[in-house]
């Protein structure tokens, strides 16, 4: 016969279990607060409105995302990492806050390989290396041949430490040339300096540099990821000529560290549902950016091999942050 006891004993199992399910169901049960660490009107600012958008729809409450922009991105994801690690404080980071800021600022406030939770990645882009149309650089062999010379070229970049200055200094210690640097505040004002010929090239975001291109400004002569640009595919790889070139620019959805794991899953789905909607699919067609389709479980150890790639590039290159 089945005591009392054991009936009162299934009876309690059952319902702690039913309310634990609850629990994990109702997150989010308020709106969810999505950090920028840069600017309103910059890419990272776009993408990640656009994809706060899709996640609202998905998840049923307002994602409001916050611009706190400072120090390479850093200022934001400090607020992020320091938050209580419920779900409710997110971030968009990018290759600078979680992987190049590790090696270019001496005492970074935190560290991406132990101090977040990766969400989801959201996408990815390789940048243009592109000289001045009236210049006798027709291609990328020309360019490394002038930076043999004991003048040497130049190359622009949008800062001391940025993906767009490290990834001129990868060329320069592949190629073994003499590349300096000439830093700008921007990635417009560095453009019109290679236009104008007051330096030599600049990587730069390949939606900006083809429209110049095509404008008959510019002439690009490789691609700084491995396979190729979508914006730009007649463009080859620098890779092709020097192999191990290979660096893009990415972002990637995450929290403080030690997110419940049913909270960080519930995220990730609204993340991928929301890059597979029209809107986003749409500007990154436009844009030269690829979801770049990620499992959950393979995130940590991408944030581990960039922050060790990017930091390779920047010990070589004795970079550090303005």
């Amino acid at each position: 016969m089945t005591s009392i006891r054991n009936i009162l004993a299934v009876s309690l199992t059952a319902t702690l279990g039913l309310a634990g399910g609850a629990l994990a169901q109702s997150f989010p049960d308020k709106p969810i607060t999505m950090i920028v660490p840069f600017a309103a009107g910059t890419s990272t600012d776009t993408v990640s409105r656009l994809i706060a958008e899709g996640m609202s729809e998905e998840l049923g409450q307002t994602v409001v995302v916050e611009n706190r922009a400072g120090a390479g991105g850093s200022v934001g994801t400090q607020d992020v990492v320091s938050a209580d690690a419920d779900g409710y404080t997110i971030s968009m980071g990018t290759v600078g806050t979680l992987a190049i800021n590790k090696s270019i600022f001496p005492e970074l406030p935190y560290d991406p390989e132990s101090d977040v939770t990766p969400i989801a990645f959201v996408g990815y882009t390789p940048t243009l290396l592109v000289v001045g149309a009236e210049t006798e650089f027709e291609t990328l062999e020309d360019l490394v041949e002038a930076a043999r010379s004991d003048e040497g070229v130049t190359f622009a970049s949008t800062g001391n430490g940025t993906s767009t200055h490290l990834a001129g200094e990868l060329l320069k210690t592949l190629s073994d040339t003499n590349m300096i640097h000439v830093p700008f505040g921007s990635g417009a004002v560095g453009l019109a300096a290679v236009i104008s010929g007051e330096v030599d090239f600049m990587f730069n975001h390949p939606v900006s540099a083809k429209q110049n291109v095509d404008a008959g400004k510019l002439r690009a002569l490789g691609v700084s990821g491995a396979a190729g640009s979508e914006v730009a595919p007649e463009v080859p790889p620098i890779n092709d000529t020097f192999e191990g070139f290979d660096v893009i620019a990415w972002w990637l959805m995450h929290g403080p560290a030690d997110m419940p794991a049913d909270v960080t899953e519930a995220l990730n789905n609204a993340v991928t549902t929301a890059i597979a909607s029209d809107a986003v699919t749409d500007y990154y067609t436009k844009s030269g950016i690829s979801n770049g389709e990620m499992a959950l479980g393979d995130l940590d150890g991408f944030i581990s091999s960039e922050v060790k790639k990017w930091g390779d590039i920047a010990d070589a290159a004795n970079a550090q942050a303005d």
